[in-house]
């Protein structure tokens, strides 16, 4: 626990059979109450590993996107009584020391939401970043602040923690169920009004760790500027986007 708060690190899975052990093991000692892996039918060695690390573990029968991934990562972890969640990869492409720091912002009661940045380090590609998407990742992010009026300096990185409270009132279940999730969230958490603070976070490609293609990078660029717009025209009562939509048929409920 945190300040007596109960943390439950998600790890939304596929094919992570080859990076699991070594993520887990970076976690640090007694920060974390539970882990729960959701495992999004992967055809590798995900689900014997985690059994093996003794944790548990959730699996899609088909697979449903990395979206879908999320939202039952999500509901898993508030059923089983979280106050904060942390998302983290287990293709050990962030760095799992920093969730004690990230916890404790929520835990503080400081922020709803901590996104673990890439950008304010410097170090995104000295950690090899490939240059076509750190320029991709600055220019969509600079286009989101400019159309959202916010300060962030990454919006595209998949190392987040989050409070109940924040996932519990958020439209999550609006959402996409492939990449342009993550993107989606943010803009429903400035939207709602939600606390967002950041914090630097070295990062590492390697041939294990997980990417999207070319053609899924392009749909979901289009996809983040489709959501940047999106707000826009809603904050100009313009439109009303289903993802901003204040409806309890698109939060999750913890069962249990």
């Amino acid at each position: 626990m945190l300040h007596g708060k109960r943390v439950i690190i998600v790890l939304p899975a596929y094919q992570a059979g080859q990076t699991l052990s070594q993520t887990v093991d970076a976690i640090p000692k007694g920060v974390a109450d539970e882990l729960i892996l959701v495992d999004d039918s992967s055809s590798d060695e995900t689900v014997e590993v985690a059994a093996q690390l003794r944790i548990r573990c959730v699996v899609h029968e088909h697979n449903l996107g990395y979206g879908a991934n999320q939202k039952t990562c999500y509901r898993e972890a508030l059923s089983a009584g979280a106050d904060i969640v942390v998302m983290l990869h287990p293709d050990y492409q962030y760095d799992p020391r920093l969730i004690t720091a990230m916890g404790a912002m929520i835990a503080s009661d400081a922020y709803d939401v901590i996104l673990g940045s890439r950008i304010l380090g410097g170090g995104a590609l000295s950690g090899g970043m490939p240059v076509y998407k750190y320029i991709a990742n600055r220019f969509l992010t600079a286009v989101q602040n400019l159309i959202m009026q916010t300060k962030i300096s990454e919006f595209h990185t998949g190392y987040r923690a989050f409070s109940r409270q924040a996932l519990l009132r958020l439209p999550l279940l609006a959402n996409s169920d492939n990449f342009l999730f993550d993107n989606q969230i943010l803009a429903q958490a400035k939207a709602f009004g939600l606390r967002i603070g950041e914090i630097s976070c070295p990062t590492k490609y390697f041939p294990e760790a997980s990417s999207i293609r070319f053609r899924q990078s392009v749909v979901y660029g289009l996809g983040v500027l489709e959501t940047a717009l999106s707000y826009r025209l809603w904050k100009w009562k313009l439109a009303r986007p289903q993802i901003f939509r204040d409806s309890p048929e698109f939060r999750l409920v913890a069962n249990g």
